[in-house]
C-alpha cells in the first residue's frame, strides 16, 4: 500500500494545529499586555490623585489656621459691631420720625398725581371737543366758499347782462323818438341791475369777511389742537421711556438689543432660526417678559391715549426663495405676525397691536459683512399713538 499521501495530510494537519495554537498564544499575549498597560496607567493616575489630595490636605490645614485667625478677628469685630448696633438703634428712632414725615410727603404727592391725571382727562375731552368744533367750522367754511363762488358767478352774469343792455341802449339811442320810451325803460333796468350788483358786492364783501374770520378761528383751533396733541405725544413718550427702560432691566442679560429713538430693537436670532418664522422656546420666554412689562405699563396709561404697539420685521439683503417664503417680504411679515400672535396669546389686546414687514429695504448698516447683515436682521417694537 502507498501511505505517503496520508502521511503528508497528517503532517499538514499537525502543522495547521500548531499554527493555530501559536496564534492563540499571540492573541493572549497582546490582551495581557493591554490589560497590564491600562492597570499601570490607572495606578499612575491614582498616585497623582493621592499626591493632589495630600497637597489639598496641606492647603486645608493652612486654610484652617487662617480661618482660626480670622475667627479671632471676627470676635473682636463683633464686640465693636454690638456697640455700633446700640448707636444704630438710637439713629433708627430718629429715622422713624423722618420716615413718617416722608410718608406724609408721599401721600401729598399721590394727591398731586391724581389731580394731574384728572387734568389730563379734562384735556383729552377738550381735544375731542376741539376736533368736533374744527370739523363743524371747516364744513361752514366750505359752505361759505361755495356761496361766495355762486355769488361771484351771479355777479359776472349780471355784469355781462349790463354790458349787453348798455350796448342795446347805445343802439336804441340812434333810433327815432318813438323808441325813447323803450330807452327809458332800459335805463331803469340798468339802474336796477346796478343796484343789484352793489347789493351783491356788499354781500360778497360780508361773506369774504365771514370766511376770513372763520379761517382765523380754524387756525386758532388747529393751533390749540396741535398743542393738545403735542402734550398727548409728550405724555405717551414718558410711558414709552418707562416701557423701554423696564424692558432693558428685564432683558439686561441680552447684548443684542438697542433703543433707537421711539424703537426697541432686537436681533432676529433671539427669536427665530435662519429662514424660519417659528419662535423658539427661548424666544417665547423673552416675549413673555415683554408682554408682562407691557401689561404693567399699560395699566398706568390713561384710557384717553389711543396707543398701539407696532411690531416691525426686517431681513438682510441676501435673497430667499423657498416654497414657504418666496421673498424677504414674506419672511419679514411672517416673523412680525408670529411675534404679534405670541403677544396676543400672552394677554395683550389685539386692538393695541399692529404688524408690518419691510423685507431688506430699510437697512441700518451698509455692506455685506457678517456684522452688517446681523444688524439688518432685526425685530423692532414701536409704541405710538394712532
Amino acid at each position: 500500500m502507498n501511505i505517503w499521501p496520508g502521511f503528508v495530510d497528517a503532517l499538514a494537519t499537525i502543522l495547521l494545529a500548531f499554527v493555530f495554537v501559536l496564534l492563540l498564544f499571540v492573541v493572549a499575549q497582546l490582551y495581557l499586555s493591554s490589560q497590564l498597560s491600562d492597570r499601570n496607567e490607572a495606578l499612575a493616575s491614582l498616585q497623582a490623585e493621592l499626591d493632589a489630595m495630600a497637597e489639598a490636605l496641606s492647603l486645608e490645614r493652612d486654610e484652617r489656621r487662617r480661618l482660626e485667625e480670622e475667627v479671632s478677628g471676627l470676635y473682636a469685630e463683633l464686640s465693636a459691631t454690638l456697640a455700633q448696633r446700640d448707636e444704630a438703634r438710637e439713629s433708627l428712632a430718629v429715622s422713624e420720625s423722618a420716615l413718617a414725615a416722608a410718608r406724609e410727603q408721599v401721600a401729598a404727592g399721590e394727591d398731586d398725581l391724581r389731580a394731574s391725571l384728572l387734568e389730563i382727562a379734562t384735556l383729552q375731552q377738550k381735544i375731542i371737543d376741539l376736533r368736533s368744533e374744527l370739523a363743524g367750522a371747516e364744513a361752514r367754511t366750505r359752505a361759505a366758499e361755495e356761496t361766495v363762488e355762486a355769488r361771484e358767478m351771479r355777479i359776472q352774469d349780471l355784469i355781462a347782462e349790463v354790458e349787453e343792455r348798455e350796448r342795446a341802449l347805445r343802439e336804441e339811442q340812434t333810433l327815432t323818438a318813438d323808441a325813447e320810451a323803450r330807452v327809458e325803460a332800459l335805463r331803469r333796468q340798468v339802474r336796477s341791475l346796478r343796484e343789484q350788483i352793489s347789493a351783491l358786492a356788499e354781500a360778497l364783501r360780508i361773506e369774504e369777511q365771514t370766511v376770513a374770520e372763520q379761517r382765523t378761528r380754524i387756525d386758532t383751533l388747529v393751533e390749540r389742537l396741535n398743542v393738545a396733541l403735542a402734550e398727548e405725544v409728550q405724555e405717551l413718550s414718558s410711558y414709552r421711556s418707562e416701557f423701554f427702560g423696564r424692558l432693558r432691566e428685564v432683558l439686561g442679560d441680552i447684548e443684542a438689543i438697542e433703543i433707537v429713538g421711539d424703537r426697541f430693537r432686537f436681533q432676529s436670532e433671539l427669536f427665530f432660526d435662519t429662514a424660519s418664522a417659528e419662535i423658539g422656546p427661548a424666544g417665547e420666554a423673552r416675549l413673555a417678559q415683554v408682554a408682562e412689562t407691557l401689561r404693567r405699563v399699560a395699566q398706568r396709561i390713561p384710557e384717553e391715549i389711543d396707543w398701539v404697539l407696532q411690531v416691525e420685521g426686517h431681513t438682510d439683503r441676501r435673497p430667499i426663495n423657498t416654497e414657504q417664503f418666496p421673498s424677504n417680504w414674506q419672511l419679514s411679515t411672517a416673523r412680525a405676525q408670529s411675534i404679534l400672535d405670541s403677544l396676543i396669546d400672552e394677554g395683550i389686546p389685539p386692538q393695541r397691536l399692529a404688524a408690518v414687514g419691510y423685507g431688506e429695504y430699510q437697512p441700518v448698516a451698509e455692506g455685506d459683512s457678517p456684522e452688517a447683515l446681523a444688524q439688518n436682521r432685526r425685530i423692532e417694537l414701536r409704541l405710538s399713538n394712532r
